[in-house]
This record gives structure tokens, C-alpha cells and sequence, in this order.
């Protein structure tokens, strides 16, 4: 028998029934560029994974392949970025001269091979390779990632902006946000247990805050797990009547059982995420109802691969994701992927949507959204020549006493 030699075009034409048309009839929205324009790769081969850390406090990752492709990730840990620097550097030698379309496999190769698991060094490392690792493999494609998860969900992402006052609140609302998140107003950092003094001010800030943003505006609260349990307590009875988006780390998630107990004394929606990792991690979360909105850091807690797998168990829960962000337009860019690509998606966070770092930043729309990326891969390109001030940080965590007695405070 004559021995076929139908092309991939051919077959994609054949199954949906076009035949003899050209490609051009498949969903613009799945296809970068030109949409013929398929390449095809026997072998691809990872060359060569490079880092560096840009201000103000992040770390870009470029894997290289032989084919020419880059990928890009966000392998970030806040405030330990030679740390991360260094781990990437001891998982290259395993990822040389490999396939970088393995991705799955990869994931678990660097997570189970290294023994201790978890935690958030290797997991942030892990994160970063993750993001360029789809990044690639939608560029080989030609089509966006979230393509490679069965399309898209959504057409745009709801974004949040940031107010400390009214006064930010009215410039948020005017740039177009519908969403903002602010923080607990205080003049020091709070005690375990404080007076009604503190608990005012903090409370009158929100107010005015509400006030400013009119009923149809969200404003999420951030306690930074900075507040003790019992002070926690209070302030969320306080804010009550003004009915916050959501109360984010109310406390540490070290002891879930204390969030447990904080999620059942209000009716406010309990957010937690940003310090767990994997979905191990996320399971007792889940399980015990400490929260009903998560938010995993795909810079920490797993990149694409396990964002994806936590929003499905929080999917089961009815739990939405609002993934955590305070980040560069890398990691932007892998969250817009994964809101486009889950169905329980809430909101997403940003501190930069790009401008200065990228050939094209997102956009903020009127309606107080950033759409989906149409490129291939992760759909962002870095401006080289813009980045070339910005190379190279030496950002620290801030580190925060009691004005009183000189002990150690969250900040």
C-alpha cells in the first residue's frame, strides 16, 4: 500500500470538514500570526537557562532552545532572589539537552527527584521553568497556551488596582478599575491585642475608602497575616457593615485550624494563598473551609501546570482563584493564561501591566479588564532596550519592630 502523506493542515481540514479550504476557517482567536504557519520540529533540545534579576525586585528567565525558540518565566522569591538564582542554576544540568515539550514529566522530575519537596524556594524555581517550559511549547505550536488547555474560558481578565486612601480611590476609579485592594490603615504596626483607638482609625479608613469608590465599586482588604487572631477578630466585625470584596490573610496559614475558626465568625469571604505551595498545600485549606477564595502565586506554588490542578480541587469546592501578584508582566502573563483557561476564576492582581518592560504592555480596558493575550506561548515579548537600565537589584524584605519594646513584628 501506497504509504500516506496527509500533512497535519490536511487532517485539521479534513476532521472539521473543510477540505479544500484553507486554514484560515479555524478560530482566529486560536492562532497568533498567520495561522498556516505551523512549524514543525522533529527534535528540540533545551541549550542553555539564563536569569536576571531586574528592578525593582524581580528575576526574568529565558530557557534556550537549538530551534531558536526562548522561553520566558518568573521565577521569583520575594527578597531571596540570589537564592532562586542559585537554584535554577543546580536544576540546569537536568534540563540540558532535553525536550522542553515534556513538560508534565519535567514538573515532576525537578519536584520528586529533589527529595525534600515543597517549599518555597523549590517550588518558585520550579514555577519560573514551568512558565517558559509552556511558553515554548505554545510558540512551537503557534497558538497561545491556554489553547493547549481546551481554549479559552473568558475574553478578558478583571484586574485590581491599588488604594491606600480616598484620594487613591478616585484616581483608580477614573483610570477605569472596578476592583481595588487597599490595606489595614495603622500608624505602627499593630499588637497582638489593640485599643479602640487603632481599631477606629483602621475602620474609618475603609469607610472612606467605600465612601469614595460608590457601592458598585469591590474593594478587597489586606491583613498581610500581619494581625494576630484575636485582633483579627475585631477589625472584621468592624468592617462588616461596609462589606468588603474579600478579608485576604486574616491571619498566618501556618495553623489552619485558626483560619477555620476566623472563616466561621464572619459572613465576609476568607482569601489565603499567596504563602502555600502546591496542591498539597491547598488541600487542607479546602477541606476545613478556611477559605472560600484561594490565591496561589504561580511564581511560587507551582507555575501553569499546578495552578491549573489547585483551581480544579477549588472547582469541587466551589472556591474561586484569584491568583496572587505583585510581580512583573511575566507572570501577569502567565495569570491571564490561567484565568482564561479555568472556569472558577474571580479576579486577578497586577502591579505592572507591562509598560517599559515589554515590546507591548497589556492595557487596561474601560470596563476595568486586561484582555487575553493573542500571541503565541505566553503572547509577551521583553523590550530589550528598555530593560537595559533596569538590570540588576538588591531589594530586601522590610524588616519591622515594636515601637515600644524593639521585638520582631510582621510587616
Amino acid at each position: 500500500m501506497k504509504k500516506s502523506s496527509i500533512s497535519r493542515r490536511t487532517a485539521i481540514q479534513s476532521v472539521l470538514g473543510v477540505a479544500g479550504t484553507t486554514i484560515t476557517a479555524l478560530p482566529q482567536s486560536s492562532y497568533a500570526s498567520s495561522p498556516g504557519q505551523f512549524r514543525e520540529y522533529g527534535k528540540v533540545k533545551i541549550t542553555k537557562l539564563e536569569t536576571f534579576l531586574v528592578k525593582p525586585r524581580w528575576i526574568f528567565l529565558k530557557i534556550h532552545t537549538d530551534v531558536g525558540v526562548v522561553g520566558l518565566g518568573e521565577p521569583l522569591l520575594e527578597g531571596r532572589a540570589l537564592t532562586i538564582q542559585t537554584a535554577i542554576k543546580e536544576v540546569e544540568p537536568y534540563l540540558i539537552g532535553k525536550d522542553p515539550r515534556h513538560i508534565i514529566h519535567h514538573w515532576q522530575a525537578i519536584y520528586r527527584h529533589a527529595f525534600y519537596r515543597g517549599g518555597p524556594i523549590l517550588t518558585s524555581a520550579l514555577s519560573g521553568i514551568d512558565h517558559a517550559l509552556w511558553d515554548i511549547k505554545g510558540k512551537l505550536l503557534n497558538i497561545p497556551v491556554y489553547e493547549l488547555f481546551g481554549g479559552p474560558t473568558r475574553d478578558r481578565v478583571r484586574i485590581y488596582g491599588r488604594a491606600s486612601n480616598a484620594e487613591d480611590m478616585k484616581k483608580r476609579k477614573a483610570e477605569g478599575y472596578t476592583v481595588i485592594k487597599t490595606g489595614i490603615a495603622k500608624k505602627n504596626p499593630a499588637n497582638i491585642v489593640e485599643n479602640p483607638q487603632f481599631v477606629k482609625y483602621a475602620i474609618d479608613n475603609f469607610a472612606s475608602l467605600r465612601e469614595a469608590g460608590g457601592p458598585e465599586m469591590d474593594i478587597a482588604i489586606d491583613f498581610h497575616g500581619a494581625i494576630s487572631p484575636q485582633l483579627a477578630k475585631v477589625l472584621i466585625k468592624g468592617l462588616e457593615p461596609y462589606q468588603p470584596m474579600f478579608i485576604e490573610e486574616p491571619c498566618q496559614a501556618q495553623n489552619v485550624d485558626t483560619m477555620v475558626d476566623i472563616a466561621r465568625g464572619t459572613h465576609l469571604p476568607i482569601a489565603t494563598g499567596e504563602r502555600i505551595f502546591t496542591k498539597w498545600g491547598f488541600r487542607e485549606i479546602l477541606e476545613k473551609g478556611a477559605a472560600s477564595i484561594i490565591q496561589p502565586d504561580l511564581c511560587h506554588a507551582g507555575g501553569i501546570t499546578e495552578g491549573r490542578i489547585i483551581a480544579g480541587m477549588a472547582e469541587a469546592y466551589y472556591v474561586p482563584i484569584a491568583p496572587h501578584n505583585p510581580m512583573g508582566p511575566i507572570s501577569l502573563a502567565v495569570g491571564l493564561h490561567l484565568a482564561a483557561s479555568v472556569p472558577n476564576f474571580l479576579v486577578q492582581e497586577q502591579v505592572s501591566l507591562g509598560e517599559g518592560y515589554l515590546k507591548k504592555p497589556f492595557k487596561l480596558e474601560k470596563d476595568g479588564t486586561v484582555l487575553i493575550p493573542s500571541g503565541p506561548g505566553l503572547g509577551v515579548e521583553l523590550d530589550e532596550a528598555q530593560l537595559k537600565d533596569k538590570i540588576g537589584h538588591d531589594w530586601k524584605n522590610p524588616e519591622t519592630y515594636n515601637a515600644l519594646d524593639g521585638s520582631v513584628v510582621d510587616w
